[in-house]
């Protein structure tokens, strides 16, 4: 069994996502409804041990005042 990590979808636009781990098979379809709540969450695409998420739409792309990384 793998371990994923999957974050619900936001509701509306203040709501920040949660993230959390779902252990499944690799031949299992990824989950769109938690199991135990019901909401709506994706699996989250990790590169390495990061998460990887899209720019904020204010343009900002997550670099601190000093630089980008």
């Amino acid at each position: 069994m793998k371990t994923y990590i999957y974050e619900t979808i936001p509701s509306g636009c203040c709501e920040e996502p949660r993230h959390f781990e779902i252990e499944q098979s690799e031949c299992d379809a990824p989950l769109d409804v938690h199991p135990e709540s019901g909401e709506s969450i994706r699996r989250v695409t990790v590169a390495g041990q990061a998460l990887v998420k899209e720019a904020e739409s204010s343009g900002s792309c997550g670099c601190s005042g000093s630089g980008c990384c």
